[in-house]
């Protein structure tokens, strides 16, 4: 058996380093930003430790373009480095400094270097790159510049430098000129470096500030520093110096110009692994509306990326806010995530922690939970149909809305029920409405027998409904214009026509005549002489079947929709067993048919247009 080692030569490695690496090009700040932020940190730790006795000064990270010359420099005063070091960290790519300093002092301040690739980035915007550094060990101004135009060699000699530190001085190719616009540097600072820790100013900004008032009011405008971040986030606190402001104002820096948020989860947990951040619960509309891209991962503070998916369940990315983790495995460029048993683990411990917050809320004040609901509901039943467990916490707390705007809790509901909405086969029938409006005619019906209406009127409710018709025992969701009032809750009752045969069969024929186009649709039946005297009705597994074709974008499969339904006639109500039976002229006959089935048709939103008209000047004749 032979052994042996795998050759791998530099400048065939570099071109794919260059190209391939990132898959973003403007990352290329970040990296060497954050590069500039390790120096920093590592630099405190010597200091804390006693090892580097001299003044820190001014830390702050300076960025500064010079469009003449083409470059664009990235400069710290952190720890530096020696002539050694620089070959050393420099020349052998993927040997990193922030691990090997990490293995040193294993209490160092976060370090975010990782795999020792980020400086390379510079290559994919540049022609060349000069780094001087000057080592925190030298006294004096002595420096070293190294510099490489993107080949494997690189030239290495003395300079000087004023302060320790790097310069990281990148001239900038002609097909990257867009990074050395000052507004794009910006840009991209405020997206990758806005809660780094180390401050980070990009030249200077005006401030106008107000002396005096009135007419002598007077606009004082001076040069600032611009600097770019906010070195000690909120996610980073603790949440007991926090107040509610504090969050809200937060928020508005995250999402400028939204509503404000109806709650937030602040995260802070350091076993079994290390995860701070802050989501919050955003006031949502009744529709199911998946806003994407809202939580913003960071890890130690710096951004990698806004999707979030295959940490945060799908049914969380409706919340917005911040997680920062250095746990979260991440691909060498920091673009992605990678997953392994760490993301589950975390994915999981989110999910435990927001619904812990929503039955934290429910149990301190049961009101609030009401008032927040309609708001907060999609998002809560959207998670309960995503998520076992999250389903097994919440569903104890979920509340149905009825259509007098009254909150129950699933099993309070039944409780109120039960008695009158039980069925002959032991099963407890939640009679709902989709819009109380366009279907109170049926409301009023069903209320007038002394049932309860629920308002369902979410596009996600079809599906919960049938989510909860599997998870609760003996429970069947109807809609109130599914069947006739009487048979909404099946009981085995039968009541007596209080017309003859002869008059049943008169009838009958009348109404087949007259409505021929949907005869294969009439029903007759004798029902309460309080009910409707026609009705038009959807059942319940073809209305829902119909919806969910509608939700899937199927449209209505050639016109299946308008099959969907029966025209039940009330042969007990007095219009039909007492006016119509007594009228005369066949033409008046044939009239109120038609009346009394555009009513039925008003009922269920099906009169438009021309058809409308004719019903108004039947009205005029009929109501008379």
């Amino acid at each position: 058996m032979k052994t042996g080692n795998i050759s791998v030569q530099s400048e065939n490695i570099f071109p794919i380093i260059k190209k391939f690496l990132y898959s973003d090009q403007e990352i290329f700040l970040r990296e060497l930003v954050s590069n500039a932020v390790d120096a920093t940190s590592k630099l405190k730790t010597l200091a804390s430790k006693g090892e580097f006795k001299g003044d820190l000064g001014d830390t702050t990270i300076q960025i500064a373009i010079d469009k003449d010359a083409k470059t664009l420099t990235i400069s710290d005063r952190g720890i530096g480095m020696t002539e050694e070091e620089v070959i050393k960290y420099l020349n052998q790519m993927a040997f990193s400094s922030a691990t090997e300093f990490v293995e040193k002092y294993k209490d160092a301040e976060a370090i975010i270097g990782h795999f020792g690739l980020g400086f390379y980035s510079a290559f994919m915007v540049s022609d060349q790159v000069d780094v001087v550094s000057k080592s925190y060990r030298v006294e004096d101004d002595s420096a070293v510049k190294w510099s490489c135009d993107g080949e494997p060699n690189y030239t290495l000699e003395d300079t000087s430098r004023a302060h320790r530190g790097t310069d990281i001085i990148l001239h900038i190719s002609d097909d990257a000129s867009e990074y050395l616009e000052e507004n794009r540097i910006e840009e991209l600072l405020k997206k990758y470096c806005r809660f780094l820790p180390v401050s980070i100013q990009f030249g200077t900004k005006e401030n106008i500030e107000y002396e005096g008032e009135g007419e002598d009011r007077k606009e004082i405008k001076t040069e600032v520093a611009n600097v770019i971040n906010d070195t000690d986030p909120i996610w980073k606190k603790k949440p007991s110096d926090l107040s509610d402001d504090d969050y809200r104002e937060f928020y508005q820096k995250l999402y400028p110009f939204s509503q404000p948020p109806l709650f937030w989860i602040h995260m802070n947990i350091d076993f079994p692994f290390n995860l701070t951040g802050i989501l919050y619960f955003p006031k949502l509309t009744n529709q199911l509306e998946l806003q994407k891209n809202k939580i913003q991962l960071y890890s130690n503070q710096v951004y990698v990326t806004d999707d979030v998916s295959a940490i945060v369940p799908e049914f969380l990315t409706l919340l917005h806010g911040v997680i920062d983790s250095p746990d979260i495995p991440l691909n060498v460029s920091r673009s992605y995530l990678q997953s392994d048993n760490n993301v589950k683990k975390i994915t999981s411990h989110i999910t435990k922690k927001v619904a812990d917050k929503l039955k934290s809320i429910n149990k301190k004040d049961r009101k609030e939970f009401e008032d927040k609901w309609d708001e907060i509901a999609v998002f809560v039943k959207y998670g309960m149909l995503s998520d076992e467990k999250f389903d097994e916490k919440l569903r104890p707390i979920t509340l149905l809305k009825n259509v007098k705007d009254e909150y129950y809790t699933i099993t309070e509901y039944r409780d109120k029920i039960k008695a009158l909405q039980t069925d002959k086969h032991d099963r407890t029938i939640f009679i709902y409405a989709q819009d109380k409006e366009t279907q109170s005619t049926y409301v009023a019906a069903a209320e007038d027998m002394g049932y309860d209406v629920l308002l369902t009127d979410m596009v996600i409710d079809n599906h919960f409904m049938q989510h909860l018709e599997t998870k609760e025992d003996k429970v069947t969701f109807v809609r109130v214009d599914s069947d006739t009032t009487d048979n909404l809750v099946q009981k085995d009752e039968d009541k007596e026509s209080v017309l003859t045969e002869k008059e049943q069969e008169k009838i009958k024929g009348l109404f087949e005549n007259k409505l021929e186009s949907v005869k294969d649709k009439l029903q007759f039946k004798a029902l309460s002489p309080d009910a409707l005297p026609v009705q038009i009705t959807k059942p319940e597994f073809m209305r829902r079947f119909s919806e969910m074709q509608r939700m899937q974008g199927m449209g209505e499969m050639g016109g299946m929709d308008m099959e969907m339904y029966n025209v039940v006639i009330n042969t007990n109500h007095p219009l039909i067993a007492d006016k119509l039976i007594k009228m005369r002229s066949d033409d008046k006959k044939s009239e109120f048919i038609q009346y009394l089935f555009d009513i039925a048709r008003l009922n269920q939103g099906m009169l438009k247009g021309g058809d409308m008209n004719a019903f108004v000047k039947r009205s005029l004749t009929f109501v008379s």
